[in-house]
């Protein structure tokens, strides 16, 4: 019985690595294999006769003057405008996104009873439509003789120039394209929350408000922490939301500075470098999110 025990566990440990391979060769594929390009072309020292730098695959021909240049215009030179810009964006778009995606999570979760698919389904079709083309019909709906300005005109309201450089127009097209992506997590969150502690504390004498301050919110804060990561990660380098919506400089963030460099002009290492230097950022509160994730797994022992 040993031996069979011990040959089991050694098939075990041999499967689950097997079953892991094609993730593994994936996350190398299309994930380690594009960074370590950007890096041999952030960091090339050499120039073609068109200007463009010529990648350093070996890492001990990298050269970070580049990268440092962007560093230290990025804190106090021409990129600190696009920084600032792209966290006060994200930021506004994602107390939006808490605003309108915590209560629906909340009633789906908790309320919606058989109505729950049905508001599934709502929240997640938008996902079937490509994201351009949801964008495209907020220019439709937002341009100067557009549906919008006509509703206003009806009550009184003179016409708006909302696709021109307006920075509330980003703002809310973050919020909505990305909505989804915060209400799923926090959905699951708030979905596993035990009902019997609910009522325990109705029992206690807490009314519905208090029993969301002091059990609700607190149980699903894990939840709404890895909604905001998940949502900011992709929202701070988004850069056709912008594109779309507004196309004007005094808008552009950080993704739009990228785009310019890499595919608009010679100077790509300098695109390169600000996508490391955007990487290095949002790694950052990715790993203050696994932090706060594993002392939660701790507590919960």
């Amino acid at each position: 019985m040993p031996d069979a025990k011990h040959g089991h566990d050694r098939e075990t440990r041999r499967l689950w690595p097997a079953l892991a391979l094609p993730g593994t060769l994936w996350l190398i594929a299309l994930f380690l294999v594009p960074t370590y390009a950007v890096m041999a072309v952030a960091f090339s020292g050499n120039i073609n006769i068109f200007g463009e730098p010529i990648p350093a695959w070996n890492p001990l021909d990298w050269q970070f003057d580049t990268f440092l240049t962007v560093l230290s215009e990025s804190v106090s030179g021409i990129y600190q405008a696009v920084w600032i810009r792209t966290a006060v964006y994200t930021f506004w778009a994602l107390v939006i996104c808490v605003g309108v995606g915590y209560p629906v999570a909340y009633y789906s979760a908790r309320l919606a009873g058989k109505r729950r698919g049905l508001i599934l389904a709502l929240i997640l079709a938008p996902w079937w439509i490509n994201y351009i083309t949801r964008m495209l019909a907020w220019v439709n709906l937002l341009q100067d003789d557009g549906y919008v300005n006509k509703l206003l005109g009806i009550v009184g309201i003179a016409p708006h120039s909302w696709l021109n450089g307006n920075s509330f127009t980003v703002v809310m097209a973050l919020a909505y394209g990305y909505l989804p992506f915060f209400i799923i997590p926090l959905f699951a969150s708030l979905d596993r929350i035990d009902g019997r502690l609910l009522e325990a504390s109705r029992d206690l004498g807490l009314g519905s408000v208090r029993t969301f301050l002091h059990v609700t919110l607190p149980l699903s804060r894990l939840g709404l922490i890895t909604a905001i990561v998940i949502t900011a990660l992709p929202m701070a380098g988004d850069y056709y939301t912008n594109t779309i919506v507004s196309g004007s400089p005094k808008t552009s963030m950080v993704g739009n500075q990228i785009e310019l460099y890499l595919l608009q002009g010679p100077q790509k290492n300098l695109g390169a470098s600000i996508v490391l230097l955007l990487s290095f950022v949002l790694l950052f509160f990715m790993l203050y999110y696994l932090f706060l994730t594993q002392r939660a797994a701790k507590d919960a022992r």
